[in-house]
């Protein structure tokens, strides 16, 4: 995870370096911007990716910002807009040179929702699922006989304790760009902490529970870390399913959710 942090860091700081528009700005194409899914707190992008170029998606409210990453052959150029009801400035940008980079598309969008919360409930980039992925029918199987939300987090949560181990070579060797894929960590079963968090968020999120997958610091862990925050009758509660897998079947007692105190979010999705 610390590989991660770096890189998002390190563009944060590339941001003086973005040029004009070119001709495709100028020209006020909204094409490559679907606000199909706004209503549910989502946007996506249609642009061609040029594989030989670096594109970056920033979106921009107040003074809070995301930087992602547009893949050529990425299925899922889809991102929340997490940060609240208010204006949100989208800009698509392509690399020049080094760490320049031009201004391709820029649009200015509203967010007015009623419940926050099911923003948490999209596929997107860093959370992407479908409903006939592997873990999603395994999150469905599990919790087909359930009546309650806290049943079916409980249901979803044993299944990811017990079955996905931390993949340290992955920990030392992923790429800076790494993103998780949960078809992947499912039938792998391991994966670093950003891959336990994609995975737990998108089952809870494939059965109706909002899910964040949440970034930061915690008193457990040394290095930067991913955990969820889950909404739970009305309010949001703390699940590390990379800690608790690691202490499953120690002498160590703990509880599903988490002290709060205990854990400093940076980034939310």
């Amino acid at each position: 995870m610390r590989r991660f942090i770096i890189v998002v860091i390190a563009f944060m700081t590339l941001l003086p370096w973005i040029t004009g528009a070119n001709s495709a700005y100028a020209a006020d194409s909204k094409d490559w911007l679907d606000l199909g899914n706004i209503d549910n707190g989502s946007v996506s992008i249609q642009y061609k990716v040029n594989p030989d170029l670096k594109t970056k998606l920033l979106i921009v409210k107040g003074k809070e910002q995301y930087t992602y990453n547009l893949l050529a052959d990425s299925k899922d150029n889809t991102f929340s807009l997490q940060l609240g009801n208010g204006d949100y400035t989208i800009s698509l940008l392509e690399q020049t040179s080094g760490n320049k980079y031009r201004l391709v598309h820029k649009e200015t969008v509203n967010l007015n929702l009623k419940d926050s919360s099911i923003v948490f409930l999209n596929s997107v980039q860093n959370v992407s699922w479908s409903d006939s992925s592997k873990a999603v029918l395994k999150a469905k199987e599990l919790t087909q006989n359930k009546t309650t939300d806290a049943e079916k987090v409980k249901a979803i949560y044993d299944f990811v304790i017990s079955n996905i181990k931390y993949d340290n070579q992955l920990a030392v060797k992923s790429p800076n760009d790494y993103i998780p894929q949960i078809e992947r960590t499912f039938i792998t079963k391991k994966d670093i902490c950003y891959g336990y968090s994609a995975l737990f968020a998108a089952m809870l999120r494939s059965v109706d529970i909002p899910a964040k997958l949440v970034m930061g610091n915690t008193e457990y862990v040394t290095t930067y870390h991913a955990w969820n925050e889950v909404y739970l009758n009305g309010s949001w509660v703390i699940i590390d399913t990379t800690v608790d897998s690691g202490w499953k079947g120690t002498t160590t007692a703990f509880e599903m959710i988490k002290e709060a105190s205990k854990y400093t979010p940076a980034r939310q999705y």
